[in-house]
């Protein structure tokens, strides 16, 4: 079986990384038209850098739970019963490679990571980050930002998201509000070719009537014990 698996904050939130469009949420706290798209960067790169400075830290400072050591178990595991997973998150962290997973693919970008304007050279980041900093690559100073996704901006890996979710015989989503769009359009895509999806989340999103199945509770608890289920079979 292969198995196609989109996470979201909700993976997270155990590890201490709060959800984003839940109350208390970040974007209840912060207008993130001033902190997560091109405008806001260009009127002012430095509150922007603030923001970014301030989530890096957090970021750097949360370990994996127990749901991202299962997803890590699940991929080690499924290809010794003919299968394989797919793991796509929509989360900026690296909790799921620190967890043990090899195969991420991060469509929002990654938050300890910095992109360069001049030149594309990525690199990895962990420390705060100015209009000061130059780019390793070209030298150029104040066209570095950081390399992820921002309103308005088209995620990455797209395409080999849509050739993955082709071939998966089950989608399942985790930790996720099912309405950001392109990713909540996946489920869509996977019921069009008749695929199984199941939604693994704290509580039923608005998305969860679109799912053939739900699972509720705590990541920690729902998502090892749905692994055991998969690797039991």
């Amino acid at each position: 079986m292969n198995i196609f698996v989109l996470t979201g904050a909700g993976v997270s939130a155990e590890s201490g990384l709060g959800t984003f469009r839940d109350a208390g949420g970040l974007w209840s706290m912060y207008d993130l038209r001033e902190v997560a798209t091109p405008e806001g960067f260009a009127r002012d790169p430095a509150r922007v850098h603030a923001f970014y400075n301030m989530r890096r830290r957090v970021h750097r400072d949360a370990r994996p739970n127990a749901a991202h050591h299962a997803l890590a178990r699940l991929e080690r595991e499924l290809p010794g019963r003919g299968g394989r997973l797919t793991l796509v998150t929509q989360n900026v962290d690296r909790l799921h490679e620190m967890g043990g997973s090899c195969d991420v693919i991060h469509m929002h970008g990654e938050a300890l990571k910095v992109r360069c304007l001049s030149c594309a050279h990525v690199e990895a980041w962990a420390d705060d980050l100015s209009a000061e900093d130059a780019c390793a690559a070209c030298g150029r100073r104040g066209g570095l930002r950081p390399d992820v996704v921002w309103f308005g901006e088209i995620p990455m890996h797209l395409e080999r998201i849509h050739d993955e979710l082709g071939r998966a015989d089950l989608f399942v989503a985790i930790g996720t509000s099912g309405t950001v769009y392109p990713a909540a359009g996946f489920v869509a895509h996977a019921r069009r070719a008749g695929v199984p999806t199941l939604e693994i989340n704290l509580e039923p999103s608005e998305a969860a009537p679109v799912f053939d199945q739900g699972l509720y509770g705590p990541a920690t608890e729902t998502v090892p014990a749905w692994v055991e289920s998969v690797l039991a079979r």
